[in-house]
């Protein structure tokens, strides 16, 4: 019998699909051992390659239907239970950068969408257009509470333009279970970090003194917050390391690691 090469394993795959695929060749696998044959025994009796199968049962093939049904047949396993898989959530293509001030989010964030061809937007911009106050005015007048509600609201308003986008968020945002939690839902999320050193002398660099104005302690106040951030920020799906860095050069990291259907 001609043996039978199944379509070489595309590199690209959505990455979203790949734990169906490994559940899959566990299951043909299984299958195969409850039947004592071996690799080349299956090869030899299917007409599939024997190198396919082993990447099958790896979990790094994508089968056709054609090829499982002659795996179900001879491994006499029911077509219905090797298919029975929990199809997978499928995250959207936003990219979400969050850090603390200074990280680098918003020269970042135009330049990758910008590659991306998708819009870019800045999340404290949306809510002082939703709330009609700029944001110190919204802490000031309102408090953390009422900034939280705008923030939600402006991310919903977000996430209802469509799929794909690179959002800029505050830095804070981690702070708000349900805002953060709803962000990792709908996005891909990435850590900008940097050094505590770093992050200041870019936020004096663009010309906002006012972290440093009548306040000594600075320094150890921005790695107070990075501390208490930091169980949040860790919950990103990518870390960037910024320190350093050029834009250039951190947008085509980024591009390589970011799902590539973003």
């Amino acid at each position: 019998m001609r043996s039978m090469a199944a379509p070489a394993h595309d590199n690209a795959l959505d990455r979203d699909f790949q734990p169906l695929l490994r559940e899959l060749g566990l299951r043909l696998r299984a299958a195969r051992g409850a039947r004592g044959l071996t690799l080349s025994d299956l090869a030899r009796r299917t007409g599939v390659s024997r190198r396919y199968l082993t990447e099958a049962e790896a979990g790094r093939a994508n089968p056709s239907i054609e090829i499982l049904a002659r795996l179900a047949l001879l491994l006499r396993a029911p077509l219905r239970e090797l298919l029975d898989l929990p199809l997978p959530t499928r995250r959207s293509e936003r990219i979400a950068l969050v850090g603390l001030r200074g990280a680098g989010k918003t020269s970042l964030g135009r330049l990758l969408a910008r590659e991306l061809e998708v819009p870019f937007v800045e999340l404290d911009q949306r809510v002082e257009q939703l709330a009609g106050l700029s944001l110190a005015e919204i802490f000031s007048l309102h408090g953390e509470q009422a900034f939280q509600r705008f923030e939600g609201e402006a991310l919903e308003q977000v996430l209802g333009e469509g799929e794909r986008s690179v959002i800029a968020l505050s830095g804070s945002i981690v702070a708000h279970a349900a805002n953060w939690r709803r962000v990792r839902e709908a996005c891909t999320t990435v850590w900008l970090r940097a050094r505590p050193e770093e992050h200041l002398a870019r936020v004096a660099a663009q010309g906002d003194l006012r972290p440093m104005r009548n306040r000594p302690r600075a320094l150890e106040e921005l790695r107070a917050i990075l501390a208490l951030r930091q169980p949040g920020y860790a919950q990103c799906d990518l870390q960037l390391e910024t320190s350093d860095r050029s834009v250039p050069e951190l947008a085509r990291e980024l591009l390589t690691r970011v799902p590539a259907r973003a």
